[in-house]
């Protein structure tokens, strides 16, 4: 198994501005993600940039990265552009590992890369684990994915799917069995379609769950989903979750 892990990164951000560069135990979180990654299977690790100082601060740390366009409107168009940058196509695996994941397990991103050597009938493959907790299900924050007999992605959703009928008539905010899903923002792509994803028509429902794996499946492509027995470490959205992150690496 061969694949290259590929991790967006944007300085601007909303709620935590200059993200990538946020101190983590006297290193930046762009280069704690890229550590983490090199710690899984992956020939190589880059890290696409859109921002001079992401790939400067990279450059000190010996992690590899690449300057990409700073107007794209999602990460995986950062991505395509990276693909195209790296000479990556065809069959070639890439995992788009997401830039505020420092704590992710380097088996989790071995187990997605995977996916695409065992499902050739798939063109990406994410994770997911199991909810055990009713507020996390109903935390439309939280994404949630059902997937089929052959553990294909059926539907992502931000509403508690699957939604049990009968338990929550009851009111009593018991989760349904077999437990719900919980979507990891871990993909992994033939880098040939990941370079024509931008090309395809945005899907309806892409737009009104602010999702974009919803893209191909509207185009009738498949994503295979592993469910994963541990969940990942904390990502890093808000200042409260920098502050957790930085107390875990002491």
């Amino acid at each position: 198994m061969s694949f290259t892990v590929l991790i967006p990164a944007r300085l601007a951000s909303t709620r935590l501005p200059d993200k990538p560069l946020a101190d983590i135990g006297g290193l930046p979180m762009i280069v704690r993600v890229a550590q983490a990654a090199a710690r899984s299977s992956a020939a190589r690790v880059v890290v696409a940039a859109d921002a001079t100082a992401i790939v400067e601060a990279c450059a000190r740390h010996g992690v590899e990265a690449v300057s990409t366009r700073d107007d794209h409107p999602s990460g995986s168009d950062r991505l395509a552009e990276a693909c195209v940058l790296l000479g990556l196509d065809g069959d070639e695996r890439v995992v788009n590992l997401q830039g505020d994941e420092p704590l992710i397990a380097p088996a989790m991103i071995d187990a997605c890369a995977r996916l695409l050597d065992d499902r050739p009938d798939c063109v990406m493959g994410t994770v997911a684990h199991a909810i055990d907790d009713f507020q996390e299900y109903t935390n439309p924050n939280v994404v949630k994915v059902v997937l089929d007999a052959h553990s294909r992605a059926l539907y992502f959703s931000r509403a508690p799917i699957a939604w049990w009928r009968d338990g929550h008539l009851t009111g009593q905010g018991v989760l349904p069995t077999p437990r719900p899903l919980r979507h990891v923002g871990l993909y992994a792509y033939r880098a040939g379609f990941l370079r024509r994803f931008p090309a395809l028509a945005q899907s309806p429902l892409e737009v009104v769950e602010a999702l974009e794996q919803l893209r191909v499946l509207w185009h009738g492509e498949r994503i295979a989903v592993h469910v994963s027995d541990e969940r990942p470490g904390p990502g890093v959205d808000t200042a409260n979750d920098l502050a957790r992150v930085r107390a875990l690496f002491g």
